[in-house]
């Protein structure tokens, strides 16, 4: 009997029906009910071996390490060759193999070792769990993601192992074998937050947990993951409301402002960033708190038309849209559903949504009270952008570096993506007014630049590519289509706003399918030559 047996209280045993005659002894034996499949005595049946160890909860798993990964073969039924080589990062090793099905990935049998301890599978699918959680609130796709957990399981020997990624949900399932009972685990993505250093952090332990160089136990791997957690955010809370002031005034230079119009876009945006902080601190849902934020800005254009100021005040409440807008959040869902994510595309989608509709009613209840009290807004204004290509390209790549900061990037990182979207902007800038062409095919071929440059950059440095794309697509959002559709329905033009709305939508879509063909076609042509080159130029830039 095993240990837990004994612990158990004995049940009474089953007598016999009736009771023997006086002088007459019964065994023991006899008096016991027995299974009619008992064998009889004297039958030697060979013991079983005694059950495995159990070994620490930190205990590495069996199978095999990272640094004696096998090429790819081919089984015997015929799959082609696979080629699998460690001259190319782990995300596109591991997104191949996560588009295959379980029998068909490369990965051959290991003989086993006497001296090797019973695997703490239950800790390397919490640790993979832990590390997806952390990718997946900090708005990373669903199928990078995946590719980040599949990474971290093979680099402790678990072969066989299956994750999935919702929307909020977070499950990972591992079979060491077809006769062997399955092990599953799930965590549950509550709380969202937009802090791109700790994403680079998780990237950073991903990485060398797979390089075949580096050796982290599981106790380095959650001491490590513990110190991210920690990390406080790397930019104060003054400083994102600042930024978010420079952000609006660099948009509304951007639709044609002056000076006073980006100090009163600069000074609404930084109202609303202290009504949406407000609003979160006392609990309400994001839909309220973009639906608060949207309306100072609003409402200072209105005041401005009020007063009779000679500013642009389209311009004021346009560059105001401009720091709400859910960019992130939409190139996210659109590349999920282009990477056959449909449930968390659809789930992101609809959050773009909400949040959207969110800022449609702040925006509207100013603009009727507005118009209602005899401001006087040209819906026509945007017919009227004028060109300044040096403002507008100065401001473009501030309104990068601003977007950059609100996303709580590393300092290391701003410079490259302000870069990347000043040249987005020439881009459009280019097509759109000198070779006018239309909006939409001009703003997909600026976000494709954006996407392909960003990738290459965070395939230099084996990380994420959000950090270098998402704030660079700042300038192409769709903040003037977005207010001057809003303005033209508090007018009773409905027809109009209807279009304006729908051209808003068909730039957005543009700008999340450039960003994510630009990144296909940098991972289809593009590859790192040796895995000597790799390691040198880890080792050069401080890895």
């Amino acid at each position: 009997m095993t240990d837990a047996e004994d612990r158990k209280p004995q049940s009474d045993e089953a007598r016999m029906a009736f009771t023997p005659p006086a002088g007459v002894e019964v065994g023991d034996s006899e008096s016991e009910t027995t299974s009619e499949f008992a064998l009889p005595k004297g039958l030697d049946v060979p013991q079983q071996p005694p059950a495995d160890r159990e070994g620490s909860a930190f205990s590495t798993p069996r199978g095999y390490a990272a640094e004696d990964t096998l090429p790819g073969f081919t089984p015997p039924g015929g799959i082609p060759q696979i080629s699998l080589t460690k001259d190319v990062p782990w995300q596109d090793r591991m997104r191949t193999m996560l588009r295959m099905p379980v029998a068909e990935r490369p990965a051959p049998e290991r003989p086993h070792k006497a001296e090797e301890e019973g695997p703490a599978v239950p800790r390397v699918l919490d640790l993979t769990l832990r590390i997806g959680e952390l990718l997946l609130a900090g708005g990373e796709g669903a199928e990078d993601v995946e590719a980040a957990m599949f990474a971290v399981c093979r680099s402790y020997g678990l072969d066989r192992c299956e994750p999935s990624v919702t929307f909020t949900l977070l499950s990972i399932s591992y079979q060491p074998s077809l006769v062997d009972d399955p092990v599953s685990a799930a965590r549950t993505v509550r709380r969202r937050g937009t802090d791109y250093t700790r994403l680079a952090a998780v990237y950073q332990l991903v990485d060398d947990l797979s390089d075949a160089e580096t050796h982290i136990s599981l106790e380095e791997a959650y001491r490590r993951l513990a110190e991210i957690r920690r990390n406080r955010h790397p930019y104060p809370t003054w400083v994102l409301t600042a930024a978010s002031g420079l952000l609006a005034g660099a948009a509304s230079v951007l639709v044609g402002g002056g000076l006073l119009v980006f100090v009163a876009a600069a000074v609404g945006a930084m109202l609303g960033d202290r009504l949406a902080w407000l609003a979160a601190g006392r609990g309400l849902p994001e839909f309220y708190q973009f639906t608060v934020a949207a309306m100072p800005p609003a409402a200072v254009g209105v005041a401005l038309t009020l007063s009779h100021a000679d500013v642009k005040a389209s311009a004021v409440i346009t560059g105001g849209l401009f720091a709400l807008l859910p960019g992130r959040a939409l190139v996210a869902g659109v590349q999920d559903g282009l990477t056959g994510f449909y449930i968390t595309a659809s789930a992101r989608l609809l959050e773009v949504m909400y949040f959207f509709v969110g800022i449609v009613t702040g925006v509207l209840v100013v603009l009727y009270f507005g118009v209602n009290l005899g401001a006087k807004l040209n819906p026509d204004a945007a017919l009227h952008i004028s060109e300044r290509p040096y403002w507008q390209i100065a401001a473009s790549m501030l309104l990068s570096l601003t977007f950059a900061v609100l996303l709580q990037q590393e300092r290391s990182t701003v410079l490259a993506v302000t870069l990347n979207g000043g040249v987005a902007w020439v881009v459009y800038g280019a097509m759109r007014y000198a070779g006018e062409l239309s909006p939409v095919a001009s703003t997909a071929v600026a976000a494709g630049l954006v996407g392909l440059f960003g990738q290459l950059m965070a395939r230099y440095r084996f990380a994420s590519a959000l950090p270098y794309t998402t704030a660079a697509i700042g300038p192409l959002l769709p903040g003037s289509a977005t207010y001057f559709g809003l303005l033209s329905i508090a007018q009773n033009e409905v027809d109009a706003g209807l279009v304006s709305l729908a051209t808003a939508a068909s730039l957005a879509l543009a700008i999340a399918i450039g960003v994510n063909l630009g990144s296909e076609i940098s991972r289809l042509f593009l590859r790192i030559s040796s895995p000597e080159k790799r390691r040198s130029a880890k080792r050069t830039r401080g890895f």
